[in-house]
Parts: structure tokens; sequence; C-alpha cells
């Protein structure tokens, strides 16, 4: 079945951004833009990608830390209510949250508890999305976890620290992190990115082109996952995470804030090139 096509939305989406440039590029106000424009159950595959960074939010507010990300679904002040009583967050989100608060519960039965409870969330998260996503979110949602097990797993075999306490969820490439003492983790057949994070992790000492290195893999691996999405919903979501990628380094290092600015502008206007030959 062939889902709702935005025509319109998608030939504006360079407006979008320009407009977002002008009030300080206004990312919130941008995905607000397209929540407003999209089906309900599209709506809903929009809000499932930005619950990653509830999951942030989460960690952060019960570590007692005062970092927030604006592009959560909820407020600080509303994570404050579901941290004491989950009522609006995915039921599995919502299941974590409550096994840590009552270890002894009947819930934290269903949980693993022995992890960290970041560990036990963004595990129920990315299940989550499997669940529940659509194509494009299902394949970035493993992509994500995946490159991001594998930058932890190099950071805490530098560190000397334990592999399996870092790594998010299960699966053949979790296990190789886990066990495998080679360089690259036995994963260069299976993971074509996995030299580029190797030389990221190792070669790059300045904090900022490291993490700048790992959002270009980010950045590249979204088009790829899109390739042949021009007006439906992926589409929509593959254009939302490099905006995440943008507002990111917007605030670390305006200059690259600025460089991806313009490449993503960039990439819209070969978009409009295939769009005027339909």
């Amino acid at each position: 079945m062939f889902g709702t096509q935005y025509y319109s939305l998608v030939a504006g989406l360079k407006e979008y951004t320009l407009d977002g440039e002008t009030k300080g590029f206004d990312a919130a106000g941008i995905v607000a833009e397209i929540l407003d424009e999209v089906t309900t159950s599209d709506a809903a595959q929009v809000r499932l990608l930005y619950g990653y960074y509830d999951c942030e939010n989460l960690v952060a507010l019960r570590a007692g830390r005062s970092a927030h990300n604006p592009l959560g679904n909820f407020s600080r002040e509303e994570l404050v209510e579901e941290l004491k009583d989950p009522q609006r967050l995915p039921e599995p989100l919502a299941r974590v949250v409550k096994a840590y608060a009552d270890p002894e519960s009947e819930i934290a039965e269903t949980v693993d508890t022995s992890v960290r409870f970041e560990v036990a969330l963004f595990a129920a998260y990315y299940a989550l999305c499997r669940v529940k996503g659509g194509r494009f979110l299902r394949a970035w949602s493993e992509f994500d976890r995946t490159l991001r097990n594998v930058a932890a797993a190099l950071g805490a075999r530098a560190a000397g620290r334990s592999i399996e306490e870092v790594t998010v969820g299960d699966g053949d490439v979790v296990n190789q992190l886990r066990r495998s003492s080679a360089a690259d983790f036995g994963l260069r057949g299976e993971l074509p990115y996995i030299d580029a994070v190797i030389a990221a992790m190792g070669e790059e000492a300045n904090l900022l082109n490291k993490e700048h290195k790992i959002d270009l893999i980010r950045w590249n691996e979204a088009v790829e996952l899109s390739v042949f999405d021009y007006f439906n919903i992926d589409a929509l979501l593959a254009y939302l995470v490099r905006i995440n990628i943008v507002a990111r380094w917007t605030l670390l290092d305006a200059k690259r804030g600025r460089e991806m600015f313009e490449h993503l502008l960039a990439e819209l206007d070969g978009k409009e090139l295939i769009e005027n030959k339909q």
C-alpha cells in the first residue's frame, strides 16, 4: 500500500529551512510545521523519531543534570511528572521508568535492571522503533544503534572499560563487539562504515572533529536510506534527521553548522531537479 504523498510539503522544505535560518535556525519550528501537515499515522512516525531525545532527556533528568534537548516530544516539566508516574510515554519506555523506580515490582521482572538505566531505556526505544517504525525508521534506528554501539565500544576499549556496559540491545553485531579482540571487531565485511568510525575514534584527537566525522557518516546514511523517496513520510524523516544534525552543529560549531546547512540546501535543490522531471 502506498503512503500519503506530500508533494507541496516536500517542495516547501527549502522554504521552511530558510525561514528557520532567519530565526536562528529554528529546528523545533520546522518539526512543528511538518507535524501540522502530515497524517496522524505519519505524525506518529515523526514523534517516534524524536523519542530518542526524550530518552536523552530522561537520562539527564534522572541523573540530576540540567541538560534538556528541546527537540524531544516532552518539556522538562512534563518529563519530571513522567519520571514520577509515567502516563504519556510509550509503553516500553514507561515500563523501564517504572522498573527502575521500583526494582521489586512485578513490572521490574520484565526489565533487565542489572544494566544501567540509560542502556535499558535506549534498548527499549530501539526495540519500539523496530516494531512501530515504518521502512525508513526501522532501518535508520538499526543503523543508529549500531553506529553508536561501535563508537561506544571503541571508546570503552581505548579506556580499558567493559564494552558490555556501554552497548545497547542485542544481536550479532553487539555480540561481535563484546567478544572480538580484532581491531575492527571482525565487522569490516559487515559494516561498510567501520573503517571511517575507527579512523574518527582512534586517529582524531580533537573531540569536535571526531564528532563531526561521526555525524557525516550519519548524514550520508540518512541520504542513502531515502534515495528513492521523494514525497513520502520517509523523505520527510530523512530530511528531519539532517535537520537534527544541522541543529546540533549550529550549537557546537557555528561555522560547521553553516556548512551543513548549505549542504542540506544543495541536496534540496537536487531533489527539485528530480521533481521537475516527473
